[in-house]
């Protein structure tokens, strides 16, 4: 029986995860990029050689965190600040919310199809990279891909 729920596949991950590799590149930073399902589940991982081991989780987890609430992790940042209607969220999903940019999840028709996370620079470097890594799924890919982020 075939499954009807669409998701990632690890061909689009590797994808996503070349195109984030080489444009992260221009940082000098070893760069971790993480790449789950539409279930959370990790798809796909890089580190670059010499790479914080706290960037690698916190890759995982800004992936996780875009694919379960279907925002990016930058938009999240801006509703979980005191007074907005989303404080606190960063104590959900058992430790496991990301906060700050760098996590955007993929989506196709309004339906959450996976998402990428990134670690190792600025918050606004790490946005750069994952939105490369989309760029690059969007020009491959023949469905209605979008990059779940305000353009603002």
């Amino acid at each position: 029986m075939s499954n009807p729920y669409k998701t990632l596949s690890l061909t689009d991950a590797k994808a996503m995860s070349q195109a984030a590799e080489a444009f992260a590149l221009q940082f000098g930073l070893p760069f971790s990029v993480a790449i789950v399902d539409s279930g959370g589940h990790l798809l796909h991982f890089t580190r670059g050689d010499g790479g914080a081991v706290g960037c690698a989780d916190l890759a995982i987890n800004k992936a996780y965190t875009a694919v379960a609430f279907g925002q990016s992790t930058a938009d999240l940042a801006l509703l979980a600040q005191p007074g907005a209607p989303l404080f606190g969220i960063q104590h959900s999903l058992n430790g496991r919310a990301v906060i700050f940019g760098g996590g955007v999840p993929v989506l196709s028709n309004g339906n959450v199809m996976g998402a990428i996370g990134v670690s190792a620079g600025t918050v606004e470097q790490d946005v750069a990279v994952a939105m490369a890594a989309m760029a690059a799924l969007e020009t491959g890919a023949a469905d209605a891909w979008s990059t779940g982020h305000s353009p603002d």
